[in-house]
């Protein structure tokens, strides 16, 4: 079911939520976005939801909103486990939201105390690749009642004997950014971790968030995977039948303002060697003419020699030198420390990539250049401008990276995309076009990926023995694996067992043991 942003709801949707959460949101927040209007409904149902919206437009509050009121009911069971598994597809974004939920926690709790209602502490943890030994020791013995984590490390979790049993409590999933992750293999494999988190916690309520994803029906199957019913006695011999998920679809409510700049020309008779002395400077005067810039390129290299170009830049006009000399036709590459500009890319260390972000939203960098991690929902402060460097390739980066911009409820997301060769500003022009109506690319789930299958029948043996049979109907579950035949499963399970050529491949070992006899 799809509710479109024409849609009627009740004016008193917050009334659904207990009255200390409803006053603190009506106080902190004022009236409820479109979004959190025409999701709040239904998630407070226990159903799964899809939010399609702008960034911008209050999609994690919708999806955390009934979680956090479910966590400060009176009398809750406390120190049960994970209740609210929060899956990204960014570390960054993680620990993001983390921080960004301390301030409901506490305003929730101090609007509870004006009640007159005990409520005791809300636990967030985080766990990803950063963290320690010590921190994921404590989240195991002590589990947060909201876990942060990404894919991988939700598969890693699931894989432990003792770590796993902390999302036996599992009550909702949210799934930020889910766009990322439907026409790629993350997907994939997320989509079979999910289906073992369905074997521990059954039946837990799934929501997905996104700014740009079509069509919303691909993404809703990826989400919500399917019921397998057994009716037959033959190991293929099941119906699938997908779990519903009710789809929010609010795509119109975000203002966009987007500008392509066909490559710059010199006024000297000299062709110049490299487009960059006379793009550099304009860049330049559009962060002078902003409080904070964005600006996007398509490569780590591309981010750090654009760094590089703007200090040098920056600092030759400081000194009244040629500021088309300094900057040069060349790569730079030379880690300029002078100047304001700074590059963030998935390559810096965790603490200066913080140390950078908080900066940016201390108002401490007047611009900040970045790749594809700044694209996501990261709180980076309020940005007026987006720079893109080149076509960004899709309309859907597009309107990730445009976005970014005017973050807030009711802002105009500002971009300006500076083509560097012709074929780029055809493509820039048709991309940016595209972003201004709304056509974004649809995406397709890999289906029956092997080596995927293969990683994830090791890892589930791994910590308890499986029926054969059992085992292939729990990845029927997974949508990318809906058509699997018992035959290919099959192949995979003889390779990771050990079952193959040994003159072609004598070094490798066989990963499981396959009692063929009693399967």
């Amino acid at each position: 079911m799809v509710l479109d942003a024409s849609d009627e709801c009740a004016d008193d949707v917050l009334d659904i939520f207990n009255p200390w959460v409803a006053d603190w949101f009506r106080h902190a927040h004022g009236e409820p976005t479109e979004p959190q209007r025409k999701a709040w409904p239904l998630i407070h149902k226990s159903g799964s939801v899809l939010i399609h919206a702008p960034t911008g437009s209050g999609k994690t509050l919708a999806a955390f909103m009934s979680a956090l009121d479910m966590l400060h009911d009176v009398g809750r069971d406390q120190g049960a486990g994970v209740r609210v598994l929060y899956v990204s597809p960014l570390k960054a974004l993680n620990y993001d939201i983390e921080r960004n939920l301390r301030e409901p926690l506490r305003g929730i709790s101090a609007t509870a105390d004006r009640f007159g209602v005990e409520i005791g502490d809300v636990r967030v943890g985080v766990r990803t690749g950063d963290t320690s030994s010590s921190d994921r020791a404590r989240i195991v013995k002590n589990p947060p009642e909201i876990l942060i984590t990404t894919p991988e490390s939700l598969y890693l979790v699931l894989t432990s004997p003792r770590a796993r049993d902390i999302l036996r409590s599992v009550e909702t999933v949210i799934v930020d950014e889910i766009h990322t992750l439907c026409n790629n293999k993350r997907g994939v494999h997320l989509s079979i971790s999910l289906e073992r988190l369905e074997r521990l916690s059954p039946g837990f309520q799934r929501i997905g968030l996104s700014a740009t994803q079509r069509p919303l029906s691909e993404v809703a199957r990826l989400l919500g995977g399917q019921q397998v019913d057994v009716v037959g006695d033959e190991p293929d011999s099941v119906r699938v039948l997908p779990r519903p998920v009710e789809i929010v679809d609010c795509p119109g409510s975000k203002d966009l303002r987007v500008e392509v700049i066909g490559m710059p020309h010199s006024d000297s008779a000299v062709r110049p060697d490299s487009v960059w002395p006379l793009l550099i400077p304009k860049v330049l005067s559009d962060i002078d003419g902003h409080d904070t810039t964005l600006v996007f390129t398509n490569s780590r290299r591309q981010a750090e020699n654009t760094t590089d170009r703007l200090n040098s830049a920056f600092m030759a006009r400081e000194s009244g030198e040629d500021i088309a000399g300094a900057i040069g036709s060349g790569e730079k590459g030379s880690g300029v420390e002078d100047g304001p500009f700074m590059a963030h890319h998935g390559s810096i260390s965790d603490k200066m990539r913080r140390d950078i972000e908080r900066d940016l939203k201390e108002g401490k960098l007047p611009a900040l250049v970045g790749t594809s991690t700044l694209e996501l929902g990261i709180d980076i402060g309020s940005i007026d401008l987006v720079v893109q460097l080149q076509s960004p390739k899709s309309v859907t980066q597009g309107l990730q990276r445009v976005g970014r911009s005017g973050h807030s409820v009711g802002a105009t997301s500002i971009g300006r995309i500076y083509a560097t060769h012709p074929e780029d500003l055809i493509e820039s022009a048709v991309i940016a076009r595209g972003m201004l109506d709304g056509h974004v690319e649809e995406m397709r789930s890999p289906s029956n990926a092997l080596d995927v299958l293969a990683q994830q029948i090791v890892a589930s043996v791994a910590v308890e023995d499986w029926e054969v049979v059992d085992l292939y109907r729990l990845f029927r579950g997974a949508y990318p694996y809906c058509d699997l035949s018992y035959g290919n499963f099959e192949g995979v399970l003889r390779l990771v067992s050990g079952h193959y050529p040994r003159d072609l491949f004598s070094s490798l070992r066989a990963r499981v043991h396959w009692d063929r006899t009693r399967g």
